[in-house]
């Protein structure tokens, strides 16, 4: 990547330092849109053995790029999120990585495209991380942070993401006590 290209999309990319998310950290500030796919990498390079048959580097990279549509509209929670939110960050997004040099910008369409419809391991575990290190987060951070929906969200939210893997199942459950025993049930 030339030079000057490779600063403007850091440029673009380091927006989503500044973009919080709604999730809080544990000292109680609002966590960034990039800390949370930097956990999620992390997530995906600590359990990358669990799915021997999975491109686990295919997966971090879904992590690192997942969110990069936020840089333009910033985060918007997933219980409210709307399909014209979603649409907007679609275009906008497209519109940049089209400006990107052929080789990332397939790279990264093929890439969106899987994460999209997922239907691969690779995708279907990315989407899993993503969801459950919301939950996590939620789980670290100070109850007072939490609004009314979220009770029920840290009890049931991703069920249906980690239903293809044993694996992540037991992880879901494990989060899902962590959550129990914060609520003080």
């Amino acid at each position: 990547m030339e030079s000057r290209k490779l600063l403007e999309a850091l440029s673009v990319a380091e927006r989503l330092k500044d973009a919080t998310r709604h999730c809080y950290t544990k000292d109680g500030r609002h966590e960034s849109v990039a800390e949370h796919s930097w956990m999620m990498t992390l997530m995906a390079f600590f359990i990358k053995d669990e799915f021997p048959e999975a491109d686990m580097d295919k997966v971090i990279r879904m992590c690192i790029i997942h969110d990069l549509g936020e840089a333009f509209t910033g985060d918007i929670p997933t219980f409210e999120k709307t399909s014209a939110n979603e649409k907007t960050e679609e275009e906008l997004l497209s519109s940049w990585v089209d400006t990107l040099p052929e080789n990332l910008r397939a790279e990264m369409t093929q890439l969106y495209g899987e994460m999209a419809k997922r239907e691969t391991p690779e995708a279907k575990i990315y989407k899993a991380i993503d969801s459950l290190e919301a939950l996590i987060q939620h789980n670290i951070s100070d109850l007072s942070t939490w609004i009314e929906k979220e009770y029920e969200l840290n009890r049931t939210y991703a069920d249906d993401k980690v239903a293809f893997s044993e694996y992540l199942k037991d992880l879901r459950e494990e989060i899902r006590r962590d959550t129990l025993r914060k609520l003080g049930e």
